[in-house]
């Protein structure tokens, strides 16, 4: 086992209901999916259809049943009922619903949005966090990495749930904000992560972040006001980041024809770019990531943000923007590591140390330098 990092409050202090540190946190709300045609919920018991406004139920649908819900003129199909109405919401005393092949506990709202439908699951906050945790990760990694991970998703969805408070749902159950799937088996080592570090959460000077994470840094984290920009963003410096050099990931090589590059930019926007000539990186971060290059090209040049020419080119074509670039033959072989924004936790980095005997806390501590682990309870 290595030794302790120093520096880290492993005393778990109460978080004070302040901006930024809400006091109650429960329940948290997710938006499902938006723009969808029908909704197909499942029961295996009775369920209460509300009004999902004034939160006034209109009648019950006795289980087992599927219940399908559409939009319908000024409001929704529900069953067979048509109700004028812009939301609804679905109870059940006990037992989960059932959509497609996953079950979600708690509650269902589905919401006119548009001429679709907009789909929320409301639930308690570690029922989420054990959600979050399996859709995010393996479930089979080491106990002390998926406690991490649980404190780390945990605290940036209570960020959402403050920064979203007037809104219809808090974060979105995609990459947008963090993956979720529904409720893991019982059997998953993910409720041990998420019952064993219940209410936990990372601050700063008080408040939760948005605790950022990525697959694999590739050696380095980034500070994460150099990627991000918004309230809410402490000032963490970026890390030496040495647990990743196991990761599949950390090292990448990808070759483009510089006519594809061209199209690829196009297609994100660029619309002004012609025949792509070449590129210059500008600038680079402190942990040598891309900040400006410049594209040559036909009708002269363009500069992107680094993290924009990664986004036109392809998240999964270039996995980070620590890279270099080299000409040859009319196209440009990418030379990179790591995969992802290097902010914040590295996953693999976080297994890595995981295997080397590190507790959860001290694998805190290396990604988010100077924050303090608090309690919501």
């Amino acid at each position: 086992m290595r030794g302790p990092l120093w520096g880290f409050v492993l005393t778990v202090w109460l978080v004070a209901p302040a901006a930024g540190a809400p006091a109650g946190v429960e329940p948290i709300r997710v938006s499902l999916g938006d723009g969808l045609r029908a909704v197909e919920v499942g029961a295996a018991e009775l369920v209460t259809v509300l009004d999902a406004g004034t939160r006034r139920a209109l009648f019950g649908v006795p289980g087992p049943t599927v219940i399908r819900i559409s939009p319908a003129p000024q409001g929704l199909e529900v069953g067979a009922r048509r109700l004028l109405m812009p939301a609804v919401r679905l109870e059940t005393r006990r037992g989960p619903f059932r959509i497609g092949t996953r079950d979600f506990v708690g509650s269902l709202e589905v919401w006119r949005s548009g001429e679709g439908l907009l789909l929320i699951s409301e639930l308690p906050l570690e029922e989420y966090v054990a959600g979050a945790v399996r859709a995010e990760v393996p479930e089979k990694w080491p106990i002390a990495f998926l406690r991490a991970m649980a404190v780390v998703a945990r605290t940036y969805a209570v960020f959402q749930q403050w920064r979203n408070a007037t809104k219809p749902y808090h974060l979105v159950a995609s990459a947008q904000d963090q993956n979720f799937a529904g409720r893991p088996p019982e059997g998953s080592p993910v409720w041990e992560a998420a019952r064993g570090t219940a209410g936990e959460v990372l601050t700063w000077q008080g408040r939760v972040f948005p605790t950022f994470y990525h697959s694999d840094s590739g050696g380095f984290t980034e500070p994460p006001e150099t990627v991000f920009s918004g309230e809410g963003i402490p000032p963490l410096p970026g890390v030496r980041d040495e647990f990743s050099l196991d990761s599949p990931h950390y090292a990448w090589a990808v070759t483009l024809p510089l006519a594809a590059i061209g199209e690829r930019l196009r297609q994100g926007g660029a619309l002004d770019i012609g025949d792509v000539k070449g590129l210059t990186i500008l600038e680079r971060s402190p942990s040598l990531r891309v900040v400006r290059l410049a594209v040559e090209h036909s009708r002269g040049a363009v500069v992107f943000k680094g993290t924009e020419f990664r986004r036109f080119l392809g998240y999964d074509v270039l996995r980070s923007t620590l890279f270099v670039a080299v000409m040859s033959d009319g196209a440009v072989r990418f030379e990179g590591r790591g995969w992802g924004h290097g902010v914040g936790l590295s996953q693999f980095g976080a297994k890595g140390m995981a295997e080397r005997g590190y507790a959860y806390r001290q694998i805190l501590e290396h990604y988010y330098p100077g924050t303090t682990l608090a309690s919501l309870r």
